[in-house]
């Protein structure tokens, strides 16, 4: 056991450490600049801290109308950090601070967190991994060297620096190590049950993650047991089951919703091949995901030490780590068998650290010829993986590691000799500094990246400047927003804004927005833009979507009254009006606006309409509702004509013969030039299936004035979809463009719409009283006076699970409406309704778990009073 004196000591080197590998990242904090990822940092970590503090602190836990068309935020950002345990502690000093008049939670403020945030968890990491060290037998100061290694490793700050919360799954899994010994060694699973509570309730997916390497790592403890007498291993299996359920259970209200909002998400299948072994990262000389430390790889080599069981069994670790560190195969199981990714790398630096902590321990014991030989054989790696990388050896990050490594070496040997005192100690110095040289190189030259979008430059974070600037929190447009909500009686009212590409513009700016950015979505709003309607988006990309793709129709069904455009935005819906103007910036408003609630009387069904176009399922929805499944009587699928038959197709710059395109010059494509302008109306949807053949590029594709973009074929961010619906302002001559190249655009169809069926829908909604409504978070008011005595009232809050209705204080199905949207039966006359969210299964969730924690309450105190020795 280590004394009160060594914890402190521990404890201060491990802060100091902290504070020494966070120097590039506090020097960029006081230079005015943010060492944090320009597209997914600021995009998503930094918005997403803000949004999820001001939805909790004004009481909306588990839901908010904020976030995109509105969500369960609970579920959907499970997997970023509302179920976070380092995000909910930072939450709550957050909360004290904010009250006690210290600081202004801002969206500035989480930026600057961030720092301060990564150093207090790496204090911790390093920690906990000396209480695992030193639980193997490992003196303390050898412990600690292990666990430097461990936790100052470049794949943390690439974690820290592009997604934040990656790096909490370093806490979790000494500490779920440390329960394995535990149990192991003693039979004592308490802490065991406390890690697998803590890692399922923090993060769904890196609690499969730890899981994984845990049971790795129980296996091979089994075939080398290192403790003097383990416990026999049925007795660890029974307690391993038991304890992992009940710790799963104690999780279940924090886990169980997370999950379901990874169910409840779309994202096509990978279909790229998964070779078993490639090399993607120099983990010696150019570590992009990891480096592993000098002093392992000479340590790896120190065959005399193979003879120590713990050196074998963390070398052995280490070694097959490595190798599997290279295989996409690898990758893509513990990425759930999808998309290979390297998130699993930390188990690797924690047994690389273990073993150079060994080695450091056991050094005594080893001859100079042995460290000789291990020296040159590491000299020898680092030669073969720099010319094997063709972009190695050429940086100053990959030459400073070859030269860490002749430090090491060269101090190795002196220490070796033994002729004076002090090299040991030399030796375990240089380890540390050699670990924090390592991530301050990296941070400096391979996370601070020029980035001239974000006003970065090489060598540097991102500008303070940013944060306020036209690129990400343009004033003006957020400013004309600002004064257009508060003088709209709508409090529900949508605007179609975005900056640039970054679709969670309307979590920046604090309004009520049409776009979202997030790995979870609720798989039904995907489907209803990917498939459903056809919506394109103006850039193709999963885990997001934005706009309505200017068509009117839909911003009237989704109370989308405003469209705010920059300089160079696409063409406004039609029926919009300019209602205000700022620096480049106009804003549109809906003149044909219908009510957040509407009643329907004529019932479509998505089977009926499941060969129509999109703009036949627009008017199916203005005209009345789409149910999934109806009972009764149902309408007939409206009809629209296409009239491509009535226009002359003519490839430009371009060859088309059956259903292949070949644009010959630098931009080609075809032009539709409609015969007769009798046809033409308000509007034209442009229909097609295209595909570019070649996997050489993605493609901008502009329709008219409108402009789109598409993904690589081979690109494991595309959406699998290439049926597009195009909405462009009418005109005799459809000019389809894209770059030179092949392509494969068949089922062309041709639609004109005059808004007959939106301007029916006013006149319908104009006759009745129009509801009251208030929507705030996970709860729904709403008062509709039915005087036609239609059978459903339908609303844009998306279908979700979780959602719970009373009509006149009745209990009442929701059902899903629109593809994706919320539908409830209703009588005539007047109708109150009540809507009510909680994230699915979180009653039941929340009963196991104190059920659970009642039963192992029990069992403690039972135990206690027979005298168990305490755990």
């Amino acid at each position: 056991m280590m004394t009160k004196r060594n914890w402190l000591i521990v404890t201060a080197a491990a802060l100091l450490v902290s504070v020494a590998a966070h120097g590039f990242m506090l020097s960029e904090w006081l230079h005015g600049r943010y060492l944090i990822g320009a597209n997914d940092g600021m995009s998503q970590m930094v918005p997403f801290k803000h949004f999820l503090y001001e939805s909790m602190r004004d009481g909306n836990y588990f839901y908010s109308e904020r976030f995109g068309f509105g969500g369960g935020i609970f579920s959907q950002l499970g997997y970023y950090f509302s179920t976070s345990v380092v995000f909910l502690l930072t939450a709550a000093v957050t909360v004290c601070l904010e009250w006690a008049g210290a600081v202004d939670p801002s969206l500035q403020y989480w930026a600057d967190a961030t720092v301060f945030v990564s150093i207090i968890r790496l204090t911790v990491i390093q920690l906990l991994a000396v209480v695992f060290f030193r639980q193997l037998g490992l003196r303390t100061r050898y412990a600690y060297a292990g666990a430097v290694l461990y936790s100052v490793s470049v794949l943390y700050f690439r974690h820290v620096t592009y997604w934040e919360f990656f790096a909490d799954a370093m806490l979790f899994l000494p500490l779920l190590l440390i329960g394995a010994e535990r149990i192991m060694r003693s039979g004592k699973p308490a802490v065991f049950v406390v890690a697998v509570m803590l890692s399922m309730a923090d993060n769904f997916y890196f609690a499969y993650v730890n899981f994984l390497l845990t049971f790795i790592y129980i296996v091979f403890r089994w075939f080398i047991p290192i403790a003097g007498r383990d416990v026999s291993k049925l007795r660890q299996m029974i307690q391993f089951i038991v304890g992992g359920i009940a710790g799963a259970a104690l999780s279940a209200p924090f886990f169980v919703p997370a999950v379901y909002g990874y169910l409840n998400n779309y994202r096509p299948p990978f279909e790229g091949e998964i070779p078993l072994f490639r090399m993607h990262d120099n983990f010696l000389t150019d570590g992009r995901v990891v480096v592993l430390p000098a002093i392992a790889v000479v340590a790896l080599l120190l065959f005399p030490l193979y003879k120590n069981r713990l050196f074998r069994l963390f070398a052995l670790l280490t070694t097959m780590l490595a190798v599997l560190h290279e295989s996409p195969a690898a990758g893509s199981l513990f990425n759930g068998l999808s998309a290979p990714q390297y998130r699993w790398e930390h188990m690797l630096m924690l047994v690389a650290g273990g073993t150079a902590a060994c080695t450091l321990q056991y050094w005594k014991t080893l001859r100079v010829k042995d460290i000789a030989v291990a020296a040159a054989g590491a000299i020898g790696l680092y030669a073969i993986f720099t010319i094997v990388d063709r972009g190695g050896g050429g940086s100053l990050y990959s030459d400073s590691l070859i030269v860490l490594l002749f430090v090491i070496c060269a101090l190795a040997l002196l220490a070796a000799v033994r002729q004076f005192k002090h090299w040991d100690g030399a030796l375990y110095l240089a380890v540390l500094a050699a670990a924090l040289v390592t991530v301050i190189l990296y941070q400096e030259t391979k996370l601070a990246l020029d980035n001239t979008d974000v006003g970065q430059v090489q060598g540097q974070g991102v500008p303070k400047s940013f944060l306020t600037s036209d690129g990400y929190n343009a004033a003006a447009p957020r400013e004309m927003i600002q004064r257009l909500s508060a003088d709209d009686p709508d409090e529900l009212a949508r605007f179609d804004w975005m900056i640039g590409l970054r679709n969670n513009t309307p979590i920046v700016q604090d309004f009520l927005g049409m776009s979202m950015y997030s790995s979870l979505l609720n798989k039904n709003l995907l489907h209803f833009y990917w498939d459903d309607l056809s919506i394109d988006m103006g850039r193709e990309s999963v885990s997001r979507y934005a706009g309505l793709g200017g068509r009117a129709n839909l911003y009237s069904l989704l109370n989308g009254v405003y469209a705010v455009r920059g300089e160079h935005g696409n063409p406004v819906p039609y029926g919009f009006r300019e209602v205000a103007e700022q620096d480049d910036y106009r804003a549109y408003e809906s003149s044909n606006r219908l009510p957040f609630v509407r009643t329907a009387g004529r019932v479509y069904t998505e089977a009926e309409l499941a060969d129509s176009p999109a703009l036949a399922r627009e008017h199916a929805m203005l005209d009345g509702i789409i149910l999934e499944n109806a009972s009764g009587d149902t309408e007939r699928a409206p009809e629209v004509t296409d009239l491509i038959r009535q226009a002359d197709v003519k490839p430009v710059n371009a060859e088309y013969v059956g259903d292949t395109l070949v644009v010959t010059g630098e931009n080609g494509g075809l032009d539709l030039h409609v015969k007769d302008r009798s046809l033409l109306k308000e509007d034209m949807y442009v229909s097609m299936y295209l595909k570019r053949t070649e996997a050489d590029q993605g493609f901008a594709m502009t329709v008219n004035d409108y402009r789109t973009t598409r993904k690589r074929i081979d690109s494991i961010y595309r959406t699998r979809v290439y049926d597009l619906s195009i909405r462009i302002p009418s005109d005799e001559t459809i000019r389809i463009r894209m770059p030179q190249g092949t392509y494969t655009l068949r089922d062309l169809a041709l639609y004109a719409e005059d808004y007959e069926t939106l301007k029916r829908a006013g006149q319908r909604s104009a006759a009745v009283p129009p509801p009251d409504v208030e929507w705030k978070g996970g709860r729904a008011s709403i008062r509709l006076d039915n005087v036609d005595a239609d059978p459903y009232a339908v609303m844009p809050i998306p279908y979700e699970k979780g959602w719970r209705a009373k009509v006149n204080g009745e209990r009442i199905a929701i059902e899903k409406a629109n593809y994706a949207f919320t539908g409830i039966r209703i009588g005539p006359g007047v109708n109150t309704i009540e809507l009510t969210y909680y994230p699915p299964y979180f009653g039941i969730s929340l009963l196991l778990a104190v059920i659970t924690a009642g039963l192992l309450l029990v069992f403690r105190l039972l135990t206690r009073k027979k005298g168990t020795p305490r755990n």
